[in-house]
C-alpha cells in the first residue's frame, strides 16, 4: 500500500499517540470518590475512553459504556463533568505515556515535509499541556478538540474542516487513528485512512470498518508515505 499525492496527515490522539487511559481513570475514579460513589478498575474505564470527556462521565456515573441518557441526573451530571475535569486538567500526564515509535515516527514524517494535524474527541484546552508534557510540541500545525466544532467524530465535519483550513482536499489527506470513529469519519469525507489495532476501539476489530491500510506498530506509518527513508526509530 502507497499513499501518493499526500499533503497531510490527520492523527487521533487518545489511543493513537498516546496512552492516556491511567490518568482517565484516575480522574473518574477522583470524581466517583468525591461523589462518594464506588469505583472502577482501570481496565473497565480504559473500555470507555474515545468518544470525549462528556460520554466518559456518563460511563463512570451509570457504570457502563452503553448508558440511557434518560437514567442520568441533568444536575449531577454537571457537577461530576466539573469535578473530573477540574482533577484531569492538573494531572494530565502522571501516567500517560507515548506508544513505542511515536515520536520519532512523526518527526520522520515532519521532516519529509508532511503536515501533520491533530483531531482528537478529547477537550481542545488539553491537547496543548500534553504534547507540551510528552515532548511532541512543535510537531503539528493544527489541533481540533472535541469542542472546536459543533460535532466530532465519527462525523466528517472535523477532518472536512481541517481541508478548509488547510487548503487541501480530502484526497490529499490521510486519517490515521485507532478508533472505528475515527475510520467512519475519514470514510464519510472520502478520506483514505490507517487503523491501528492497539489503542481503544471497545473490543472491536479497526479491520471491520475498512480503512485503507492496518498497522499494529506505529512506525509502519512510514512505508505507505515514503519511497525511501534512511532515518533511525530509536527514541
Amino acid at each position: 500500500m502507497k499513499f501518493n499525492n499526500k499533503q497531510v496527515i490527520l492523527f487521533d490522539l487518545d489511543g493513537t499517540l498516546i496512552d492516556s487511559a491511567p490518568d482517565l481513570a484516575l480522574a473518574i475514579n477522583h470524581m466517583l470518590t468525591s461523589l462518594g460513589r464506588e469505583t472502577f478498575s482501570d481496565d473497565l474505564i480504559r473500555s470507555w475512553v474515545g468518544n470525549g470527556a462528556q460520554v466518559i462521565v456518563k460511563r463512570g456515573l451509570s457504570g457502563k459504556a452503553d448508558y440511557d441518557d434518560a437514567d442520568i441526573d441533568v444536575a449531577l451530571f454537571d457537577k461530576s463533568l466539573e469535578i473530573f475535569l477540574n482533577f484531569y486538567a492538573n494531572n494530565l500526564c502522571v501516567d500517560t505515556v507515548t506508544y513505542p515509535n511515536v515520536r520519532s515516527t512523526l518527526k520522520i514524517l515532519k521532516a519529509q515535509g508532511y503536515r501533520l494535524v491533530i483531531v482528537t474527541n478529547k477537550p481542545f484546552d488539553f491537547i496543548e499541556p500534553i504534547l507540551d508534557g510528552l515532548q511532541l510540541d512543535g510537531l503539528f500545525e493544527l489541533c481540533l478538540g472535541g469542542d472546536s466544532l459543533p460535532v466530532r467524530k465519527p462525523d466528517p465535519l472535523p477532518l472536512l474542516h481541517v481541508c478548509s483550513k488547510l487548503g487541501v482536499t480530502p484526497e490529499e489527506c490521510v486519517m490515521v487513528g485507532d478508533s472505528k470513529n475515527d475510520i467512519l469519519a475519514a470514510n464519510a469525507a472520502n478520506m483514505q485512512s490507517i487503523g491501528l489495532t492497539y489503542g481503544y476501539n471497545y473490543g472491536e476489530d479497526i479491520g471491520e470498518h475498512n480503512p485503507d491500510a492496518v498497522f499494529s506498530d506505529f512506525a509502519d506509518i512510514i512505508a505507505p508515505f515514503a519511497v525511501t527513508n534512511q532515518y533511525d526509530l530509536v527514541e
